[in-house]
């Protein structure tokens, strides 16, 4: 008899990553897909589409019971509704109802950065801690707030700390103006340098490279981007109070490099606050799908 397995896709800014697993969020096989922005909102619907039944479809995935599917933005997970996501250009997309008549599954729903933090709750890093700060760093930047062990969702609507204002000059893609997501997500890091160096580079570990290289520029986009995410982390520790803060997304790869002087200068800007623990996220970048297969598994 085939093993009872559920697919799980997370639908990032850059990249869709895709899982068929086991029970226990045994990973069977791993897929990935460029999400083509650049190609526009309806081709991005289908792209995603395509991969969940592409999983599904998979020779290891015949016993298959259910999908979970993640994506950025503001989403309704009740009615399965994409919301609004700027960095997908999606409005009021039917998304679940969408996946479950393509693939014929039912399938669970939910926002990315929360479902990661739910894995790395119960899987990772942030395991047996009741309050967590959750702060995933990629092409955007959201966060997800665990209080006294309970995710706060705000009516799909809590944790964009990417869109706290740290400084006044950069525009966002949300419509404002100095932006956290537009100063500091990895994507920024990328153009920032590119801009100033006038040497364009394909992510913020390009620009990891120079600073270790010792190049002045990418040494002075770095730190700035460090002093934007402990003002943002700052505030997000003043009003929540987390003992951990997980840094999760494509920059947790960064390690020491991220986490050593973005946890001194946090605790440089706390007083009275608790301090919180900087960790890297354990699951890395694969967090938000195996939570989506967690979610999968819950409606299996």
């Amino acid at each position: 008899m085939a093993e009872r397995t559920v697919v799980a896709l997370d639908v990032g800014g850059t990249v869709m990553k895709g899982a068929i697993l086991g029970p226990a969020v045994h990973v069977l096989v791993e897929r990935s897909w460029p999400t083509g922005r650049h190609l526009g909102p309806d081709a991005v619907v289908e792209t995603a589409l395509a991969a969940l039944e592409e999983l599904a479809g998979h020779p290891d995935a015949r016993a298959t019971r259910a999908a979970g599917l993640v994506v950025p933005g503001t989403v309704d997970a009740a009615t399965g509704t994409v919301v609004w996501s700027e960095n997908l250009g999606w409005s009021d997309v039917p998304l679940r109802e969408l996946a479950s008549t393509r693939t014929g599954l039912p399938v669970a729903f939910g926002h990315d950065v929360r479902v990661a933090a739910l894995a790395e709750s119960r899987l990772g890093a942030a395991r047996d801690r009741a309050n967590v700060l959750f702060l995933a760093i990629g092409t955007g930047i959201g966060a997800a707030l665990m209080v006294d062990g309970h995710l706060l969702e705000a009516d799909g609507y809590a944790g964009e700390i990417g869109h706290i204002e740290v400084e006044d000059s950069e525009p966002c893609v949300c419509g404002g103006q100095g932006c956290l997501e537009a100063v500091a997500s990895a994507a920024a890091i990328a153009r920032r340098y590119g801009q100033r160096s006038g040497r364009p580079v394909d992510g913020a570990a390009e620009v990891l490279a120079q600073v270790n290289a010792g190049d002045p520029v990418a040494a002075e986009v770095w730190n700035e981007a460090v002093e934007y995410l402990a003002q943002a982390l700052a505030i997000g520790a003043s009003l929540v109070a987390p003992e951990l803060v997980v840094i999760g997304g494509g920059l947790s790869l960064a390690g020491d490099a991220l986490l050593l002087p973005l946890t001194r200068r946090l605790h440089e800007l706390l007083t009275i606050q608790r301090r919180p623990q900087l960790v890297p996220a354990d699951l890395g970048d694969r967090a938000a799908c195996l939570g989506a297969g967690l979610l999968a598994w819950e409606i299996a």
